[in-house]
């Protein structure tokens, strides 16, 4: 993103996407954490139940496999959900599996969502019955609140995103430092204008400056030798002779007019001659009264507002306030952040060997971050090992923890183990989104989040712009940016209830002017197509067609035309998957 940083409460105040789901009447934002522990099941897919079993290997890693959530125990359906206030479970431990959310069903990495999607309508398989009649029915559309297997549904992804921006209720406190170092944080003060500026009458140009109407005697000032050219006016240099009427003088850019002078000559539109033993300046026309004069306090007067609180410190922001007089600036600061990367079956070198692959998330997440105006240093890999893990957490003290994988159920899964044991409060357990449904986002402690991203590398950075992105961003008091839509420049399948991420390179259209063209490439577990895109296209459920305007998460670097897409490529796209 920011890049890639797009706000989305506006569309949440103006109506309800189509994944946002019901609203109960109050807060969207309470209404929306609330899902956590107890909002109305999304309607169950035909045989949904045939996923009931926990996923293992790669696939509970990369969160493709069913993840179940966990249970609520005896208490009523609350605002958010803490680890320590709900009863631990067989699943909790690693005994038993627990039941999966219904809307958690493995699918393939090219894409499950084309027209033949093993999704749609079917008739039910004595499987499906035999594993619907492992969980209890649900009472209408809500989970038993009593059952502690009851399953977590995932939140709309917009709601997710929400809570993530919202979950900081104060970034951390200011602190002042020298102009170089507040580039990429938030000014946490209005930027006012400490002088004039310009502080005085500056030239606008090489020439001469000029006292009244033409022609005019070029006069030695004071103190110079009469023979020679005249010497003129440089910048930083003050003259201390009044011009009168008829004189001029040269005069360089950027050097203080003198007093007197009505206006500036360029040295392309002026003719010197001698005339009765001196020199005259000559116009070939006549030269308007404050031509080519800064006059003093053009751009700003002392006092004036340059910037409100909340601009982001870029280096023309440097440039602004070094011309306005600051020394130092009052920002917030950046965001500290660690990287956690699990998995035994990572590789830091050389290429994959005995069932063994690299790590592709390490040397992309640190970057990415810093990107975002994150501090954070290089990711550091952890085994499958819930001591290493629980740790690795306790001794952090970065604001947010990033992890990598281990956020399913499966036997190596770690995650919600540790924050049980952790302590910490759960805002986001699971998402409605494709790839990276089993992303998550908890509160270690006030002050301190992490967010745990599905271990498949798209998978990943659609939590990373889904959940990192908007906590990140508060954290270091951004001002979140309008959302940015662009039509599509192909169709585009989606899961009937899921939001869809999916990488687009910028285009050009005769009729639609710029577009988003998605790109091949596109699984969980593939990063080829996010490595050539400009943005993630958000797909509402159900997918979109070409022309529909949607929302972009841009990536945090300029775009550019991307090698994802040229003049020889095929405008029809569809989400099979690869050519």
């Amino acid at each position: 993103m920011t890049g890639g940083q797009r706000d989305d409460t506006a569309r949440g105040a103006a109506g309800t996407t189509p994944d946002e789901g019901d609203s109960h009447g109050g807060d969207p934002f309470d209404d929306a954490l609330a899902l956590v522990n107890g909002p109305r099941r999304p309607p169950e897919r035909p045989g949904a139940g045939a996923g009931t079993g926990s996923a293992t290997g790669a696939e509970a890693r990369s969160g493709s496999g069913a993840r179940p959530g966990p249970g609520t125990g005896a208490e009523a359906p609350t605002v958010r959900m803490s680890y320590t206030a709900r009863a631990a479970t067989p699943g909790d431990a690693g005994d038993t599996p627990r039941t999966p959310p219904t809307s958690d069903v493995p699918y393939t990495p090219d894409d499950p969502f084309a027209p033949d999607d093993p999704f749609a309508s079917r008739t039910p398989s004595p499987s499906d019955a035999r594993h619907a009649s492992d969980t209890p029915a649900p009472t209408g559309n809500r989970p038993d609140p009593t059952d502690p297997t009851a399953p977590t549904p995932a939140l709309p992804w917009h709601a997710a995103r929400d809570i993530a921006r919202r979950a900081v209720t104060e970034p951390p406190a200011p602190c002042t430092s020298a102009l170089a170092a507040a580039l990429g944080r938030t000014l946490a003060a209005p930027l006012t204008a400490l002088t004039d500026l310009p502080s005085f009458d500056t030239s606008a140009m090489d020439g001469w400056a000029v006292a009244g109407p033409g022609p005019w005697r070029l006069d030695h000032p004071a103190g110079t030798p009469e023979s020679g050219p005249a010497a003129g006016i440089l910048a930083g240099h003050a003259p201390t002779e009044v011009l009168l009427d008829g004189q001029a003088i040269a005069i360089a850019t950027g050097a203080r007019v003198p007093s007197g002078a009505t206006a500036v000559l360029r040295s392309e539109h002026g003719e010197v001659r001698a005339s009765g033993g001196g020199q005259r300046l000559y116009a070939p026309r006549p030269v308007p009264p404050g031509q080519d004069i800064r006059p003093r306090g053009q751009e700003c007067r002392r006092g004036d507002q340059l910037l409100p609180a909340g601009a982001l410190v870029t280096p023309a922001v440097l440039g602004l306030a070094a011309a306005a007089g600051y020394d130092e600036l009052t920002a917030h600061p950046r965001p500290r952040a660690e990287v956690f990367v699990l998995g035994d079956e990572l590789l830091a070198s050389g290429l994959p060997e005995e069932g063994r692959i690299r790590d592709a998330l390490g040397p992309m997440l640190a970057p990415w971050l810093h990107a975002l105006g994150v501090e954070t240093a290089p990711a550091r890999p952890l085994a499958d090992d819930a001591g290493a893990l629980y740790e690795a957490l306790a001794a952090s003290t970065a604001d947010v923890v990033i992890t990598t994988g281990g956020t399913a159920s499966g036997p190596v899964d770690h995650v919600h183990p540790t924050l049980r044991r952790l302590g910490a409060e759960v805002l986001v357990d699971g998402v409605a989104v494709r790839p990276g449904h089993p992303m998550l986002l908890a509160r270690l402690a006030p002050g301190r989040h992490l967010v745990g991203l599905p271990g498949n590398p798209l998978a990943a950075v659609s939590g990373l712009c889904t959940l990192a992105e908007p906590l990140l961003s508060a954290l270091a008091a951004r001002r979140p940016a309008p959302p940015y839509r662009v039509p599509l420049a192909a169709p585009v399948h989606g899961p009937p209830r899921d939001t869809r991420l999916v990488p687009v390179a910028y285009r050009d259209d005769e009729r639609y002017g710029l577009m988003a063209a998605p790109l091949h490439f596109h699984g969980p577990a593939m990063l080829r197509g996010i490595a050539a895109a400009d943005a993630l296209a958000v797909v509402p459920p159900g997918g979109a067609q070409r022309g529909d305007e949607l929302e972009l998460l841009e990536l945090p670097w300029p775009a550019g035309w991307s090698a994802g897409w040229t003049p020889e490529a095929p405008t029809d796209w569809n989400a099979s998957g690869e050519r």
